[in-house]
């Protein structure tokens, strides 16, 4: 057993091989005379001790090595949608064509081609990224051209270089950088503090891996990833493998490992019962992530929600002990030797959960599922021998159990308890540390240790430090709102302590970075970028000691000594679980979200910082290789209505042909290939079809179903190939375009179309950074093709077009983050929830424009009309109808999970956000799968009331007219993000109402439907102020001097009219009355300045005072509105209260006043410079508290993404 994070924990020089070094690194052993290859892997793995991972065979000959070491390989259970996968992939290099077609055809006929695979090299070059390979093995006769240096580069920390000599295997292991670190806790380590040691994580440039599932299982409902550490160069997860296309099919929990650096997977648990998957979205439950810890080659894990703890060992996933007396560890950290488990000897608060709305009914975690402030057990256990050590027992607040050498420290409620690490004996308690009074399982206070001072927030808008030593308060100040439906940021990076306001998208983004030891501010900067910003994702930042990792938006890199932003909306972590910094890379796992659909990456990505130095790139002239059929014939066979040439028939991917289906189907013949097969293509007599993961086209006899040929490329081949004039072509993974006759399959060219040689893991295989789709496009007889992944990593994407005849370029159009117009970065055309379409799909054409995705190309592979066409989602989602409208998806062709906020679409644009992915649906033929032809669009599509926030779905077939007319939305005030809104009430700014500099108060009486609704909002995210209900609560929330105060009564309206008042104080105090009375007081930001939006009724347009989540719209009633530029006295308010009629008269001086008695919204009070009358939007009147009230229908309410 280990402690520590094990940063540096090898020490020694990032440069392996110097000579003075050598015996410190290197082991020889000899392997007498020539041994069978099955004996020599075993060989190879007892003399590196590789167990999993990525090998590479240098000189791999026939290939017969490859296969022995993939053979005798575990299988991992879990992974992409329940497939299993090799625990080892091997790729097998050689400077021999020979040698590689050998390899390749052992492979095959071994049925292993896939996991492992080979191909030709320069014997110079090693064509991986950095960090990449597990165990290199080289032959004697490549071992003198590869220099030291390369060997370095590409092999991951500690990994193993075995090199063949005249004597034996040298045996030489690359150390762990003294600049990377680990994380071995949710909090990174024990003390709590999510700050990982590591200078090799920076802003996301480069893509290391990419792994499956492509989506979290569903947006509404629990994350699918609850917990994940790394130790030891390996990730340690667990996560949901259920079903992505319903989420009402069971959970299928797993404790999954793979490698940090190439993402293989090693071993997987089954975990048989966890918490219920069907828990409202963006809501935790937080305990979860504190179920999993790391060191070394041990992971400590609780396997079932009410398991005990184990630990398993981490090289193979085997149980090595049960603790016993540990059943329902809520909570586990390790620190110096100590185990320290957070135990439930009662009920759990969360075992009564069942799923009670078809939409993600997150009230319910304020409401009903709340710490329940019973006894637990903090028991300390030594991990070798399960001996116990020590126990406490008592009230613990959740998440605040932390340890470090000063002692273990958690809150018990009333104020904070340290005790001796070794003996459990007290060592202090705190006086009375504040916190918020109900604790729901979406949020927990923050404790951290760090050094001579414990640090806590409770959750109440306050912040302390305390002594390790004696528990003294040393300081206190504000704790400024972060996160969004989770725990709440504390960051220690180089002896600073770190909070910004980022809750909301309105929220200032200031960090200040105050002295650990007395609380002094020491560094205060703004956000230097101008850009859109959402709710903080639903997670807690974290950072490195270079920089902090908030996700406001994606993910955005602060640089603490520049005081710069590096903002990335195109890349975001999960849900709950956030990102994870550590290995010198940044782990952004799968998601649920719809914001920036076309661009955003989906999967578990690994992301790299720029690299040190790029690949060698190849001439043109070097990249083509001509094969044996280079010069012909080939000879095309006529075309007939029957063929279908290309993936979804034509160009356009119709999915359409012309030819009558006979009326009955009769099987006459069927082939077993294996695998994962792509759609085929027919031409003529042959059929083609890719087996996909085998990296195979096999054309088959239409008549007989017998083999004519196959042809094996370098990499996986996603989709059919396109037929043209007697040639098959067709892009691989490896990076290439082939060209195969189609009457025989030999080559005819291979043009490497990647910029260099490059290769990364994707999807558990290996594949070039640069990818290049199987169906290529062909028009004006030229092949057309988008090479590589996003305009964002790797300096970004080509578009290629090459001679089909000859493979010669014709032209190369850079794709990247730089705006082809302007010269600018393209993420300065960000509007609100939208980017234009920066991922690489399968293109189409409809006859005058090439499509990638919705982006429209010029033949020349020019951009055209560059994206998005508006910020409002429902105007960007409905435009729809003229020139351009063609068949695309805008998370990919290929996508075939069926993610349950994604959809085909026959169209032109399509909208991101939570207010804009149902929005395209409404106006355009979309669905799972559609076809066109001529005249009519026909799908299979989920019924329109499912579009929408909806966990059921149910689907049906339909025709719809192709050219339909689209009719345009209603044109309603927008709300923030863009998205058609609710009717509102909207007034435009007016002097009379201006509230700069003079008190505020604001009067009404409300019916409200619904326990969450904006009952009146002025101004915005800069100045302004909002009265709202929320969980039934009346909230008042005040904006200005770059704060938000927000003032929440601890009561609830009553069924039926409330009279609610708010008030901003001359002295800036917040007040809040209910029906007559004072309910809430507090501090708020100060009087405000003249805010640059108008006042809504009903609802928050435009941006939104109290930030993103905060604009829900009324359902209900209001009637009796006023605002005075005054306090009003509580006499008066009382009065109001009692006898609203009459307070028509005698309360004066009222701004605005609004009865709504004519049915309209005019302003009664007589004020110099009024506002003028706003229309109602078709909103119905009805009775009032007196007279008339305006009537805001309820509707679903769907909260944000």
């Amino acid at each position: 057993m280990r402690s520590g994070s094990g940063r540096g924990r090898d020490g020694g020089s990032r440069t392996l091989w110097r000579l003075a070094a050598a015996a410190a690194v290197m082991l020889l052993y000899v392997v007498p005379g020539v041994v069978a290859r099955g004996r020599e892997a075993a060989e190879i793995r007892a003399v590196s001790g590789f167990v999993g991972g990525f090998a590479v065979h240098v000189g791999c000959g026939d290939g017969d090595l490859l296969a022995e070491l993939v053979r005798d390989a575990p299988r991992v259970d879990g992974i992409a949608g329940g497939e299993r996968v090799a625990a080892v992939q091997v790729h097998g290099l050689d400077t021999s064509a020979a040698a590689v077609a050998a390899a390749r055809s052992r492979l095959v006929s071994a049925g292993l081609n896939g996991p492992a695979s080979a191909d030709l090299f320069d014997g110079v070059h090693l064509p991986y990224v950095d960090g990449l390979v597990n165990l290199l093995v080289v032959e004697a006769a490549h071992a003198d051209r590869i220099a030291a240096e390369e060997i370095d580069r590409v092999l991951c920390p500690r990994g193993v270089a075995l090199v063949r000599g005249a004597e034996g295997w040298t045996r030489r292991v690359k150390p762990w950088p003294v600049e990377m670190d680990e994380w071995t806790h949710y909090f990174h380590d024990a003390s709590g503090n999510p700050v990982a040691h590591d200078t090799l994580v920076g802003p996301p440039r480069s893509l290391q891996w990419v792994g499956s599932p492509r989506w979290s299982r569903h947006h509404d409902r629990m994350a699918s990833l609850t917990s994940m550490v790394s130790a030891n160069g390996r990730l340690y997860m667990i996560q949901d493998e259920g079903s992505r296309t319903a989420i009402e099919l069971p959970a299928k929990w797993r404790l999954l490992a793979r490698d940090a650096f190439n993402g293989t997977p090693l071993w997987s648990v089954p975990i048989p019962v966890w918490h219920d998957h069907m828990w409202p979205l963006k809501s935790g439950p937080t305990q979860l992530t504190r179920r999993l810890v790391a060191l070394g080659d041990d992971v400590f894990a609780t396997l079932g929600l009410h398991a005990p703890l184990v630990r398993l060992d981490g090289r193979t996933g085997r149980v090595v002990r049960e603790y016993a007396d540990t059943v329902t560890t809520e909570e586990i950290i390790l620190d110096g030797g100590v185990l320290v488990l957070l135990v439930n000897r009662g009920p759990s608060e969360l075992d009564t959960f069942r799923p009670a709305a078809s939409v993600g009914d997150q009230g319910r975690v304020e409401r009903e599922f709340l710490w329940n402030e019973q006894p637990r057990e903090v028991r300390a256990i030594e991990p070798e021998s399960g001996r116990v050590l020590w126990t406490r027992t008592g009230p613990v607040v959740p998440l605040t159990l932390c340890a470090n050498a000063g002692g273990v420290a958690w809150h018990d409620g009333e104020r904070i308890v340290c005790v001796e690490r070794s003996s459990g004996e007290e060592r202090w308690a705190s006086a009375p540390a504040p916190r918020r009074q109900a604790i729901p399982f979406n949020f927990g206070p923050r404790l951290v240790m760090q050094g001579e001072v414990v640090l806590y927030a409770g959750g109440e808008g306050r912040m302390r430090g305390y002594a390790t030593a004696d528990g003294r308060q040393l300081w206190e100040s504000e704790h400024a709102p972060s996160g969004y439906q989770s725990p709440q940021d504390l960051m220690v990076s180089n002896g600073l302590v770190w909070v910004a306001p980022t809750t909301s998208g309105g929220d200032s983004g200031i960090y200040k970075g105050r002295d650990i030891l007395t609380g002094e501010v020491k560094v205060e900067f703004p956000p230097d970028v101008d850009t859109y910003w959402f709710h903080h994702r639903c997670s807690i930042a974290k950072g490195t000691d270079r920089f902090l990792i908030p996700s406001r938006t994606g993910i955005e890199f602060v640089d603490t000594e520049k005081r710069t932003w590096d903002t990335n909306h195109w890349v975001r972590g999960g849900c709950l679980y956030g990102v994870l910094p550590c290995n010198g890379l940044l782990y952004a796992p799968p998601h649920d979200c719809a914001c920036y659909p076309e661009t955003k990456l989906s999967g578990f990505n690994a992301l790299a910082a720029q690299r040190a130095a790029p690949a060698p790139r190849p001439a043109d002239d070097a990249r083509l290789t001509r094969g044996p059929a280079f010069d012909g014939p080939f000879e095309a066979a006529p075309q007939t209505p029957s063929d279908w040439p290309t993936y979804r028939h034509d160009a356009a991917r119709s999915g359409a042909s012309p030819d009558p289906l006979p009326g009955t189907l009769d099987r006459s013949w069927e082939v077993a290939i294996g695998g994962r097969l792509s759609q085929p293509v027919v031409v003529a007599d042959t059929l083609y079809v890719a087996q996909v993961d085998a990296h195979a086209i096999h054309a088959i006899d239409v008549a007989s179903g017998g083999r004519r040929w196959s042809f094996t490329a370098g990499g996986r081949i996603d989709s059919p190939p396109t037929i043209w004039q007697g040639r098959v072509l067709f892009g691989s993974a490896d990076g290439a375009v082939y060209c195969l006759r189609a009457s025989d399959g030999a080559l005819a060219w291979r043009f490497f179309a990647a910029p260099s040689d490059r290769r990364l893991m994707a999807l558990e295989q290996l594949e070039s950074v640069w990818p290049v789709h199987g169906t290529v496009l062909v028009v004006d007889d030229l092949v057309h093709v988008v090479v590589g992944r996003s305009c964002f990593l790797d300096d970004g994407m080509q578009y290629v077009r090459l001679n089909p005849r000859s493979g010669a370029v014709v032209s190369r159009t850079i794709l990247d983050d730089r705006d082809p117009e302007t010269g600018g970065a393209i993420e300065a055309r960000i509007a609100v929830l939208q980017m234009p379409a920066g991922l690489a799909d399968i293109l189409s054409f409809d006859g005058e424009r090439i499509f990638l995705r919705s982006q429209a190309f010029d033949r020349d592979g020019r951009r055209v009309g560059i994206g998005p066409v508006s910020g409002d989602a429902a105007r960007q989602g409905s435009t729809q109808a003229g020139a351009g409208r063609h068949l695309y998806a805008p998370t990919g062709f290929l996508d075939d999970t069926w993610f349950h906020r994604s959809y085909w679409v026959y169209g032109r644009n399509f909208a991101g956000g939570h207010n804009g992915y149902w929005q395209a649906g409404k106006y355009t033929p979309a669905g799972r799968i559609l076809v066109f032809n001529d005249t009519d669009v026909f799908g299979y599509a989920r019924q329109p009331q499912y579009y929408k926030w909806t966990t059921p779905l149910e689907h049906q077939l339909f025709a719809a007219g192709r050219d339909a007319v689209v009719p345009e939305p209603v044109s309603l005030p927008p709300r923030r993000g863009g998205a058609a809104s609710a009717p509102v009430v909207s007034f435009q700014p007016a002097a009379a109402i201006d509230p700069r500099g003079v008190p505020v108060t604001v009067e009404a009486w409300v019916r409200p439907e619904k326990p969450n609704g904006t009952i009146l909002a002025h101004g915005g995210a800069a100045q302004g102020y909002a009265l709202a209900i929320e969980q039934r609560r009346p909230v008042f929330r005040v904006r200005s001097n770059q704060r938000l105060g927000t003032l929440t009564a601890d009561v609830r309206l009553a069924d039926g009219w409330n009279h609610l008042v708010g008030m901003l104080a001359a002295d800036g105090t917040l007040r809040l009355f209910l029906d007559g009375r004072e309910v809430a007081a507090g501090p708020g930001p100060g009087l405000l300045d003249t805010p640059k939006t108008g006042l809504d009724l009903g609802g928050d347009t435009g941006s939104v005072v109290g930030g993103e989540g905060s604009d829900t719209p009324l359902a209900g009633a209001l009637d009796e509105v006023r605002i005075f530029h005054r306090e009003l006295t509580a006499a008066e308010i009382a009065a109001a209260h009692a006898d609203p009629e009459a307070s028509r008269r005698t309360l004066t001086g009222a701004v605005l006043a609004l009865t709504f008695d004519a049915g309209n919204a005019r302003d009664t009070s007589g004020a110099v410079g009024g506002v003028a009358a706003a229309g109602l939007h078709g909103l119905p009147t009805g009775k009032g508290r007196v007279g008339s009230a305006v009537v805001f229908p309820s509707r679903t309410r769907a909260a944000a993404a």
